[in-house]
């Protein structure tokens, strides 16, 4: 579903960001991004956006290349939950998933029958009609992170892009939001393209994996072809064991 070839970037001149990438994302899977602090994940998911622009290569979606892709055209096709989004202190929830109708409205066109059963279902969908008036900002963590969500979800596009969507969530909001897109990516055949720091995270919630390191992807694929102590060792640089309990495999970090 989407595809970058040769993909190169560079935040300057001088140094490579993003090296010779090539990676395919499986459409209706949840696929994430893994790596060490500054191996190029989240660098990666903005070129995948459209919010940055390889030096060269090229990403593809549906066999269309962004470059091909006007902003609104790209709206429709990707949603993304940047790891921090603001909004004015007094916007409420619902106010804020009506964004998530603009790619799909004509300037200064007001809302429609079809945008408010949209967005209603979006805030059902992400567990809010209780909080629907309420202000965005004076929510907790994962009470935004759910509100962001549904803005996506509001979008209607067939590709959801998730930028560390745990970052300054306790364990159980964490859960919460992994457990949601989860569902959402099997009920709907939605495709999820995710940046996580967790290890076992990723590997519970995910179909495939991409693992990153110093801007390259060096392992792409399912999961349990992908995750070996190897790997980790040489990413990481951290020794360990993976191990299943109760049909879960987990991995248990330990220092070399």
């Amino acid at each position: 579903m989407i595809k970058a070839k040769n993909l190169n970037f560079s935040y300057d001149k001088d140094k490579t960001f993003i090296n010779n990438l090539n990676v395919e994302i499986e459409k209706g899977k949840v696929t994430t991004i893994l790596g060490p602090n500054g191996s190029g994940k989240s660098t990666l998911l903005s070129i995948f956006a459209g919010l940055n622009k390889p030096s060269s290569g090229d990403v593809t979606i549906k066999g269309k290349s962004i470059k091909s892709l006007k902003q609104k055209e790209l709206a429709q096709e990707i949603a993304t939950v940047h790891q921090q989004n603001t909004v004015p202190s007094d916007i409420t929830v619902k106010e804020l998933v009506y964004y998530g109708r603009t790619p799909h409205k004509k300037y200064f066109q007001g809302n429609s029958n079809e945008d408010e059963e949209i967005v209603e279902w979006a805030i059902k969908r992400t567990g809010l009609e209780k909080l629907k008036d309420k202000s965005v900002m004076s929510m907790s963590g994962g009470e935004r992170q759910r509100a962001f969500i549904a803005m996506a979800l509001a979008q209607k596009s067939e590709i959801l892009f998730l930028d560390e969507p745990t970052t300054y969530l306790d364990i159980y909001h964490q859960v919460e939001i992994l457990e949601l897109v989860k569902e959402l990516n099997e009920e709907s055949n939605l495709t999820v393209v995710m940046v996580l720091h967790d290890i076992n995270q990723a590997i519970k919630y995910s179909d495939n994996i991409i693992v990153m390191k110093f801007g390259e992807a060096i392992a792409s694929g399912k999961v349990n072809e992908v995750i070996n102590m190897n790997l980790l060792n040489d990413v990481y640089k951290i020794g360990g064991f993976i191990s299943e309990i109760e049909k879960e495999t987990i991995f248990v970090p330990l220092k070399l």
